[in-house]
């Protein structure tokens, strides 16, 4: 689990409880009819808005939210590097054991068409095509999300004139002026709430995540094409370097040696 986004959520909810028993009951902050306002219209017109295909994946994309995906570039790289010295040793061919034991979906099927000995431009196409399906699927995502967001201050306003209707219908009870003018702005609580505390946070999340994943796979698919335009290894390693920022770069220095002696052997 990503200890950063439970951790969040979590210390959000903390810091606005505390602050209400500050300065209040947190007992007047409950009212079912607002719940059902502003939850149940949130619902109904995410419902409207997306076919139930979209919809069934809204699960899996909070479960993503709070799953730690860390991205090891250095990693990649060196298994990228592997693949090359195999290709330069004993030819493309012989990455059809490679390609058996690559658990990478996208790194596996490049190979295999490079493998079949398919052009390099074609490769690229199809490649990119994928990356671009990937990239529209994470990004229809991620619109659910912003949607609901943007759904939750609405409907938290429409809960806040349904109370405010009803308060005005009792209105020469001065009494009761106060407490259902309070009972009428919980709506517009709920809503600003979840749309800044959950819906968008988790929606942002989300974007890091796939743009993480992108870049990753464009290094993918830029290591295959060096592979299978014969490059040295210690090419290939250095135009995959351009992908990692200064601080990655740094630790890979220090996680990994470079096999410069080798790269130097194998050209």
């Amino acid at each position: 689990m990503d200890m950063m986004t439970a951790g969040g959520l979590l210390w959000g909810a903390f810091c606005v409880i505390v602050s209400i028993l500050l300065s209040g009951d947190l007992g007047m902050y409950f009212d079912i009819p607002s719940i059902f306002i502003v939850f149940g219209g949130v619902m109904s017109a995410t419902m409207v808005s997306y076919p139930l295909s979209t919809l069934k994946t809204l699960p899996q994309l909070i479960g993503n939210a709070f799953r730690a995906k860390q991205i090891d570039y250095g990693e990649d790289i060196e298994m990228i590097i592997n693949i090359a010295n195999i290709a330069r040793r004993e030819g493309i061919l012989a990455l059809e054991e490679s390609v058996d034991s690559t658990g990478d979906p996208f790194l596996k099927k490049g190979l295999m068409l490079i493998v079949d000995g398919s052009d390099p431009e074609l490769v690229r196409n199809i490649m990119e095509t994928e990356l671009a399906f990937i990239s529209e699927r994470h990004s229809n995502g991620q619109a659910v999300l912003l949607s609901m967001s943007s759904f939750s201050p609405a409907f938290g306003m429409a809960g806040t004139l349904i109370g405010l209707i009803n308060m005005l219908q009792t209105l020469e009870d001065m009494d009761s002026l106060g407490p259902n003018m309070a009972v009428a702005l919980v709506t517009t609580f709920y809503g600003v709430l979840l749309a800044n505390l959950v819906f968008t946070p988790m929606a942002t999340k989300l974007r890091v995540q796939s743009n993480g994943e992108y870049l990753r796979k464009e290094m993918i698919l830029e290591g295959i094409l060096s592979i299978q335009d014969g490059e040295n290894p210690r090419i290939i390693r250095e135009k995959l370097s351009a992908f990692l920022s200064n601080a990655q770069l740094r630790r890979r220095e220090v996680e990994t040696p470079q096999k410069e002696t080798q790269y130097a052997e194998d050209a």
